[in-house]
This record gives C-alpha cells, structure tokens and sequence, in this order.
C-alpha cells in the first residue's frame, strides 16, 4: 500500500504548483512590501508578518515566466525554510491535496530553464499535473546575471 503525501496547491500563470503541507505556515492576502534595492528580480521585498521580517519572493518572476496581470492580486503561501519564513507570491491558492507516493513522477524533459532545478517532480492528476516546488531551492537567490 503506498503511503500519502499533503501537499498546499496554488496557481502560478498556467502551472499547478505545490509544496509539503508542513512547510507551510500560514496563508494570506497581499501585505503592505518594503522594496529591497539590488535585490534579485524575484524578491518582490520584505513584509512585516506581526514582527517578523519575511522576504517576499515572486514565483512568476522566479519561474521566468510572464509578469501577472495588473487587475489581479496575488497572494502569500508564508513557508519555513532551514533559514526562516519566505512568503512565495502565487496567482491564486488551491486546496490541500492529497496523493499516493506511488503516483510520484521524475521532472519531464519538457520543462526547462531555471523551472526545471525549481521542480522536485510531478503527479498525474485525473485532469492536470501537479508540480512539487523543491522549497529548499526556490528560496535561494537565483542566479547572477553578471555571473554568466
């Protein structure tokens, strides 16, 4: 009998993304953001989480994908990391899931670009795929462009 997984489900452009259940602290609306200068293109700033400093990554931007619409408004998935809270911008919150271990897949050829070291694996679901986000990763500063 294969074991479960719960994962936290949320919208980014076209992809279904999601992380473990336990990584996640809270979930929220936008919070007022303190711009960070010469940080990355990803981190949006910092917000204030009832005195808690939290830096706020844009997964749009983080995945390399098209900026979000200016009459939507994203939303906060506030994560723990080894290194304290990252709250990840989402287009919109799911639900929790559940899946078998069993249904785990590895990262398809397909996907490609920074997305593709941000993904751990996928589930088949009966009408999408599901895309677990490494949060180990997706905290990190992406790479320098002057680096390159």
């Amino acid at each position: 009998m294969a074991d479960l997984t719960q994962y936290c489900t949320f919208h980014v452009a076209h992809l279904f993304l999601g992380i473990d259940v336990h990584a996640v602290q809270e979930v929220m609306r936008p919070l007022e953001m303190t711009p960070v200068p010469l940080a990355t293109p990803s981190v949006m700033g910092l917000i204030n989480l009832r005195g808690q400093i939290v830096t706020a990554v844009d997964l749009r931007r983080r995945l390399s994908l098209p900026e979000r619409p200016p009459d939507q408004e994203p939303m906060n998935v506030v994560m723990r990391t080894d290194d304290g809270a990252v709250s990840l911008i989402v287009d919109e919150i799911g639900d929790v899931i559940e899946v078998t271990t069993d249904a785990w897949e590895r990262v398809p050829d397909t996907l490609q670009g920074e997305a593709r070291t941000l993904i751990k694996g996928v589930y088949k679901l009966q009408d999408q795929l599901l895309l677990i986000l490494d949060t180990s990763r997706v905290a990190l500063p992406e790479p320098s462009l002057a680096a390159v």
